[in-house]
């Protein structure tokens, strides 16, 4: 369950909205359907009770996911919309509660008078925070599954300026996973016909917004969704930098490693197995591939032990987890081996030095 805060300037103009075809109204209090045009005067002659609100419309879209339609019942969506009414503080005003028919989920509008009966005024203070704390426990407490998101909606149905709404959060979506800056994002949606500007923070060069624009309709990114505000872009390129960054890092620590651990493998067992100048010993080396190749493993009665299993990606272990953990693993080896090397050739100087001359 999704509810959906939309603004509205007149009590005409919603109602005639909500009313439209394919329509059928579930619930009203203070209001006489199924009249239009009396309906949108009762509501107007409320607003007198409290003139000094400028905008006394209230409207609501709440939506359901296309999985509950063979359970969701007008009595069912009756009984929820009004206790989504009562949580949220819709109370003692009138209400005009109308299911549409249009969409393969089901969904209904509730248009309230924030004047209330007495004249108190509905408050509309943090109402998007409480609305999405109120639908996650209607969701719960009545076991609904969550609303289509925008992947599932059923665009040739929209019209504009929603149709173009979601023309732009497509082409966002696609390009953005090969996007690493803002530059990278202006360039791509530019192929989909999409301009893309900043918000600035008034006559300063401070950014503070991104709008995008299409077919003569501009949206800020928020508007498009949430995950596409200014702040919450600049998060993602940011963090998408510092990852390549350490990737980078991480694949010249990688090498260096490699580097490292032939020259010791070398110092310490010679050539044998080793980048392709002699052919590697059964069971003795891994394969890398690509420009690293085979790399040989110490003789099993080496002191000095690693294996091919050490050496794989262990299940669950992401590809940079797995880089960093053979890199320190292999330049432990290397001088492991670098150590054991220099040890020998210390004995065989020693051996040398101490051999007994021969006598002339």
């Amino acid at each position: 369950m999704i509810g959906k805060i939309i603004s509205g300037s007149s009590f005409a103009g919603t109602v005639g909205y909500v009313t439209k075809e394919q329509s059928r109204i579930l619930s009203a209090e203070g209001v006489t359907p199924p009249d239009i045009r009396e309906m949108m005067q009762d509501f107007k002659d409320q607003t007198l009770l409290n003139p000094r609100i400028k905008n006394a419309v209230g409207h609501i879209s709440l939506s359901f996911s296309s999985k509950d339609a063979p359970r969701m019942t007008d009595a069912l969506m009756t009984q929820i919309a009004k206790e989504y009414m009562q949580r949220m503080g819709i109370t003692d005003t009138q209400y005009l509660l109308v299911r549409h028919l249009d969409q393969p989920h089901p969904h209904c509008h509730l248009v309230y008078n924030r004047i209330g009966n007495n004249g108190q005024t509905i408050s509309d203070r943090n109402i998007k925070i409480r609305n999405a704390k109120v639908c996650r426990a209607l969701t719960e407490k009545y076991e609904l599954h969550l609303a289509p998101g925008k992947e599932s909606v059923c665009q040739e149905h929209l019209r504009e300026p929603d149709k173009t709404k979601y023309e732009i959060y497509d082409a966002i979506k696609t390009c953005l996973s090969n996007c690493g800056n803002w530059d990278d994002l202006k360039l791509r949606l530019k192929e989909y016909g999409i301009a893309m500007r900043y918000k600035y923070c008034g006559s300063t060069n401070q950014k503070q917004g991104v709008l995008f624009s299409k077919n003569g309709f501009e949206f800020s990114g928020s508007k498009i969704d949430r995950q596409f505000s200014y702040s919450k872009l600049n998060r993602h390129f940011t963090q998408a930098q510092q990852q390549t960054q350490y990737r980078t890092t991480l694949a010249k620590g990688f090498h260096a490693a490699i580097g490292n651990y032939r020259s010791a493998y070398t110092d310490l067992f010679g050539n044998a197995g080793g980048s392709g100048n002699k052919r590697p010993i059964a069971n003795d080396s891994i394969n890398f591939g690509g420009n690293i190749g085979t790399l040989p493993l110490p003789p099993n009665d080496s002191p000095i032990g690693l294996s091919a299993a050490q050496l794989r990606r262990k299940p669950g272990e992401s590809s940079e987890e797995h880089i960093a953990r053979i890199t320190a693993l292999l330049n432990t080896v290397a001088e492991a081996m670098a150590v054991a090397a220099m040890e020998r050739k210390r004995k065989l100087r020693d051996q040398k030095e101490n051999k007994p001359k021969m006598k002339l």
